[in-house]
């Protein structure tokens, strides 16, 4: 299934993409995509039903970001080998944990609202896991088991406030609008072989990023089994698994972000994203 959330923000409504690609409504039967509709069960209920009797909905709906009620949202920091050597970083030994807030989850065709000032909004194309049961000590074998789907993500990042004002990364990464999720949330059924989607990311139709998750240092069931040992994992977390080479910080020169250059991304099998960029 490919589960989205419509409306406007903080008045989204639960519903699915069908087979002509059409939204239909879910809200008669589950109240929101949130950790509690993501369980094995609750997942395999929606499945069962007959999608043609539920209502269509318009076309041009806005999306929100496909998932409600998120506890945490994880990011792996560089987990691409060229992201690393992009950034004169060495290869990391064992993943790279840092936090994004809940609060700069955004819809994925929202504004990105860069912070007052701002001189070094970048940007970070990633796979997005999320998680439909609780884990703890998983292993890498059964670390699968326990994901509810994937989507798409911009891990959005001001560099300024990122690396030159001291302390952790997430500084510069949970400004409002710097999670921008979606469009849908993939039930792992629809994504196969999450080792292999093809990812790009174009700023005013530049190609930037041009990469495949393949390419990732650690993989998903790596990431959740090493997470799981130091956290548990709920139903509703979020996991953004790193981005590959091609951000604006890497480039000769940088290249960052200004007011109404428009961003757009694609990952095989999840959609893509359209953002315009405003200054705060």
């Amino acid at each position: 299934m490919k589960l989205v959330r419509f409306g406007e923000p903080g008045q989204e409504r639960p519903g699915l993409i069908d087979a002509d690609g059409k939204i239909r409504d879910l809200s008669a039967h589950v109240g929101d995509i949130d950790g509690a509709t993501l369980g094995s069960a609750a997942l395999a209920q929606l499945r069962g039903l007959d999608q043609r009797t539920l209502p269509l909905v318009a076309d041009g709906v806005r999306l929100g970001a496909p998932l409600a009620g998120i506890g945490k949202v994880v990011c792996i920091g560089l987990n691409y080998a060229d992201h690393a050597r992009e950034a004169n970083l060495p290869l990391p030994q064992e993943p790279i944990i840092f936090f994004k807030s809940p609060t700069a989850v955004c819809g994925p065709k929202d504004p990105i609202i860069m912070p007052p000032g701002s001189e070094k909004t970048d940007w970070e194309l990633e796979l997005v896991v999320v998680i439909g049961a609780t884990a703890r000590n998983v292993s890498e074998d059964r670390a699968l088991d326990y994901v509810a789907g994937y989507t798409m993500g911009l891990d959005m990042s001001e560099r300024y406030w990122q690396i030159e004002r001291g302390g952790q990364w997430s500084k510069g990464k949970c400004f409002d609008t710097f999670a921008p999720l979606g469009p849908w949330l993939a039930t792992p059924d629809e994504v196969e072989a999450p080792r292999e989607l093809a990812m790009q990311l174009a700023v005013n139709e530049q190609t930037c990023q041009d990469s495949n998750t393949g390419n990732m240092i650690f993989s998903v069931a790596q990431i959740l089994s090493y997470l799981s040992g130091l956290m548990t994992l709920l139903p509703g977390d979020v996991i953004m698994t790193g981005t590959p080479a091609g951000v604006g910080m890497g480039m000769q020169p940088p290249r960052y972000l200004r007011a109404a250059d428009r961003v757009s991304a694609s990952i095989a099998g999840l959609g893509r994203q359209e953002h315009v960029v405003k200054a705060g």
